[in-house]
């Protein structure tokens, strides 16, 4: 239920507003076998997991900025139950405003830009927001 939620609404929304009709692509992180399926069914030109390059956090918005944010946020002090600290998570990501959010995605081709030049290794990137 949740990851059809989680899905849909966005999906049904975010690439028409944010990129009309032009190029988009979706990548998915870390997605559950059914969430894949879905996916499969819904974006005929998806790129196969096994496509992406192996481990590459800077590729990854997740990974390049958002984590640390929430990180920072949500454990700037200690939790005594898994339960505050999804609470904490929660509030963190709730906070977390359009233009960073903007931002951290409009890095993304800068990034790819600087993982092929690297040839798919290391690379340094300096922040923009």
């Amino acid at each position: 239920m949740f990851a059809h939620f989680a899905i849909t609404q966005p999906l049904e929304v975010l690439p028409t507003s944010q990129f009309g009709n032009s190029f988009w692509t979706f990548q998915h992180y870390g997605a559950p076998t059914t969430v894949q399926q879905w996916c499969k069914e819904n974006f005929p030109d998806v790129i196969a997991f096994s496509e992406w390059p192996a481990c590459s956090p800077d590729l990854n918005p997740m990974d390049y900025s958002v984590w640390a944010v929430l990180e920072a946020e949500a454990c700037s002090k200690p939790h005594r139950s898994v339960d505050s600290l999804e609470k904490a998570l929660e509030k963190t990501w709730g906070k977390l405003s359009v233009r960073y959010l903007r931002a951290t995605v409009d890095a993304f081709p800068e990034r790819l830009k600087a993982f092929v030049e690297a040839n798919g290794g290391l690379f340094e990137t300096h922040r923009i927001f």
